[in-house]
C-alpha cells in the first residue's frame, strides 16, 4: 500500500485531481435537492444584439466531412500553422456543432448535447474571436447552442493579435481563422454538484476540446487546445466578470 509520509506542495492540487470531495458534501442540501430553478443553459443574449444565423451544424458537418472517423482519430494533431485561407460559414458551425451542439432539450433544464457532461449540465459558453470566416467580419462572437446562431458581440480587424497578446503571446493565435474561447459558468454544475462541480467542469473541457479537433480533422482544417493564456487578459477580452464567468480553455481552428 502506498504511503505518503510528507507534506507536498503539490498535494492541495492533487486533492482536486480525486473525488475525496463527495465524502464532504451532503447532497441532499444541493441547490437542485433544495427546489432552486436551476442556471439557464445558455447565457441570456440582450434582445439587441444582432445575431447571425448559422448553417444547420449537424447538416454542414456532413457535407464536409471528407473522413471516416478511425481516419480522423489517427490523423488528429495540434496544428500551429494556418493557411490565410479562410473558413466558410459552413465550416465554422460544423466544428461549433460538434463542440457544444444540442441534439435533444428534455427539459428547460437538461439538454443532450454532441459532448458528454456531468449530470448533462454543461457549463460552458463559446466565444468565437473571428478572423477570416466568409461573410462574418472580423471580431468577437458568442454561439448560442440553442438558436443554432452567433452573437455579435463587437466588431475588431486587430481581434487576432489581441487574442495572442491575451494568450501570452502566442503569435500562431494570430493567424488562425478563428479561436474559440471556452468559458465556465460554474453555477450551472454548482446547482447540481456543489463543491464535487468543479473537478468534473475540468473534465469536460476535455471532452469540448477533442470534438473540436477530431471535427477540424475531418473537415481538413486543423485545430490547437491551449491552456497557458493571461486569465485577466482574456476575460477582459470576452467583457466577462471573471468570477461568475471565466475563460477555462482556448482552441484555435483554421485551414492547414
Amino acid at each position: 500500500m502506498a504511503t505518503h509520509n510528507k507534506t507536498s506542495r503539490f498535494d492541495a492540487s492533487r486533492f482536486f485531481l480525486k473525488d475525496t470531495i463527495r465524502r464532504q458534501i451532503d447532497f441532499r442540501e444541493t441547490d437542485q435537492n433544495r427546489g432552486k430553478p436551476a442556471p439557464p443553459l445558455q447565457k441570456p443574449c440582450p434582445d439587441d444584439t444582432e445575431r447571425i444565423a448559422l448553417p444547420d451544424g449537424r447538416a454542414s458537418l456532413e457535407k464536409t466531412c471528407n473522413l471516416t472517423l478511425a481516419d480522423a482519430i489517427k490523423q488528429r494533431e495540434s496544428v500551429r500553422s494556418f493557411s490565410n485561407a479562410p473558413l466558410s460559414l459552413e465550416e465554422l458551425s460544423s466544428v461549433l456543432w460538434a463542440a457544444q451542439g444540442v441534439r435533444e432539450m428534455l427539459s428547460p433544464e437538461c439538454a443532450l448535447r454532441t459532448v458528454p457532461s456531468a449530470g448533462a449540465r454543461h457549463s460552458f459558453e463559446a466565444y468565437v474571436a473571428i478572423c477570416k470566416v466568409e461573410g462574418l467580419q472580423p471580431g468577437l462572437y458568442r454561439y448560442l447552442p440553442l438558436d443554432g446562431a452567433l452573437a455579435q458581440l463587437y466588431t475588431d480587424e486587430h481581434i487576432g493579435q489581441k487574442a495572442a497578446d491575451a494568450c501570452l503571446n502566442q503569435q500562431f493565435v494570430a493567424t488562425a481563422a478563428a479561436t474559440f474561447f471556452w468559458t465556465a459558468i460554474p453555477a450551472r454544475m454548482e446547482w447540481r454538484y456543489d463543491l464535487a462541480a468543479h473537478k468534473v467542469i475540468a473534465i469536460d473541457a476535455g471532452h469540448v476540446a477533442q470534438n473540436v479537433y477530431l471535427a477540424c480533422t475531418a473537415i481538413g482544417a486543423g485545430a490547437c487546445a491551449i491552456a497557458a493564456y493571461d486569465q485577466e487578459a482574456c476575460d477582459d477580452l470576452l467583457c466577462i466578470d471573471g468570477d461568475e464567468e471565466f475563460t477555462l480553455y482556448i482552441t484555435t481552428i483554421g485551414k492547414r
